[in-house]
């Protein structure tokens, strides 16, 4: 079998994914150090390349501002780490500079960020993407290639579907390197939490459904094992993200599935009946065989999402649930609101409000936007924000599918916390990519 550029370059990156996958999302200050070098080494070895080299000059130089933006993010996050004067930090940060002033400590510089060492890594985590979208517009160039992105991470859904199946059915013990014990009731896999397990094979599901949308049927005997499989995986994902018992992952799994059954049957002419049908079946089998099997309440309970945290509104001792921590962070928010906190120093400032708290502390909030604006403050919120409106402001045409991950982006940012885990952004990246006009100019 000829093994060509692209195709060995692909496999390296494939590789560099299964690694994020399997450790945990590479949601670890080790493994987004070790993620990084890997990346820049490829990155390196990719422009070798004299054709991956020219359409990467092309690409920066048709998006300055857009890149320029991001750059001027990246030097924001550096800046919130470097040591100031304590005279100085109180004109970023009022709110550190009062703490430290009762805390009659003698050292006299000090970061922005309540955590220097955790910003640092969100740096590299955030250069990583960087050089993974740089990477993506080099070694994907036509169809052909995100169809081979496509496969890929379907088989990859498919085999970490299966594996969170087998363990949650052996009751989820720990083994090596995946840790499931404290999630006994439900299905994880190589992740720790459920809810972004589900994010990630709701992606994978994606993956499968734009393979199967224009299913052809010439050729039908070369093809026939493949749109086999691909539906096998399909059966493998939802049985993954069900038994995830993420009411966020659920509910986003039937907003999917009625997108594309939508989008087949009004908009989209082009798309295969067997398509549309197989939509159908998963429509009558979450609803009716998963309702016979969980009972009506448990699978609206799947759906509702919120329904325990409005509940806690209502009860002032429960600290640990979803709307109590948004609104710390919301208020933690408005106190660093120009300059923010620093990137992944939310458990710091939590554990200073709730010093009683015993060894129960909360290390994220559960509402990404609200965290990221209280990270990095208005200032450098605004140059990430930037970068991104300059690249997608463009006159450019985008696929149907970016609407749904738009959707997607919209739930977690406002009551989840998974867009701050590596592999979630690197497929927000990579999706958004392969499906504008910049993936085929």
């Amino acid at each position: 079998m000829y093994l060509s550029k692209n195709k060995l370059f692909q496999l390296i990156f494939f590789t560099i994914l299964v690694i994020y996958t399997i450790f945990n999302g590479g949601n670890s200050n080790i493994l987004i150090q070790i993620n990084f070098i890997a990346l820049s080494f490829f990155f390196i070895i990719c422009n070798y390349n004299k054709n991956y080299n020219t359409q990467l000059k092309y690409f920066i130089n048709s998006n300055k501002k857009s890149n320029f933006f991001f750059i001027l993010f990246l030097f924001y996050i550096i800046f919130q780490i470097i040591s100031l004067p304590i005279e100085i930090l109180k004109i970023f940060s009022f709110e550190k500079y009062s703490v430290l002033k009762k805390s009659f400590n003698t050292v006299k510089f000090y970061s922005i960020s309540y955590d220097p060492s955790d910003t640092f890594f969100q740096f590299l985590n955030f250069a990583s993407l960087f050089l993974i979208f740089l990477i993506s517009k080099m070694i994907f160039q036509n169809n052909k290639h995100k169809k081979r992105f496509y496969l890929f991470i379907s088989i990859l859904g498919a085999v970490s579907s299966t594996v969170a199946i087998l363990f949650y059915l052996n009751g989820n013990p720990d083994y090596y390197v995946i840790k499931n014990s404290h999630n006994i009731g439900s299905a994880t896999g190589f992740f720790i939490n459920r809810t972004v397990f589900s994010v990630f094979l709701l992606f994978c599901l994606l993956s499968c459904f734009e393979q199967l949308k224009y299913q052809k049927y010439k050729n039908s005997n070369k093809n026939f094992f493949y749109y086999i499989y691909l539906r096998l995986f399909v059966v493998i994902i939802s049985i993954g993200i069900i038994t995830s018992f993420s009411r966020i992952g659920n509910f986003l799994f039937l907003i999917t599935i009625i997108f594309y059954l939508i989008d087949s049957v009004i908009f989209n002419k082009k798309t295969n009946k067997s398509f549309i049908n197989l939509l159908i079946i998963f429509i009558i089998f979450d609803c009716f065989v998963l309702g016979m099997y969980f009972g009506i309440p448990k699978l609206m309970e799947r759906l509702y999402f919120l329904k325990d945290e409005f509940n806690s509104l209502n009860d002032p001792n429960l600290v640990f649930f979803r709307p109590s921590i948004i609104e710390f962070s919301f208020l933690q928010m408005k106190k660093f609101i120009l300059f923010g906190y620093g990137g992944g120093a939310f458990d710091i400032l939590f554990q200073l409000e709730f010093k009683n708290s015993t060894n129960l502390y909360a290390d994220h909030s559960h509402s990404d936007i609200v965290e990221f604006i209280g990270e990095y403050g208005l200032i450098g919120i605004s140059f990430l924000a930037l970068s991104l409106l300059k690249f997608f402001s463009k006159k450019e045409t985008y696929l149907s599918v970016n609407l749904l991950i738009s959707i997607y982006l919209i739930v977690i940012i406002l009551f989840d916390f998974s867009l701050h885990v590596p592999i979630i952004q690197v497929f927000f990246v990579i999706f958004y990519f392969l499906n504008s006009r910049q993936f085929k100019n």
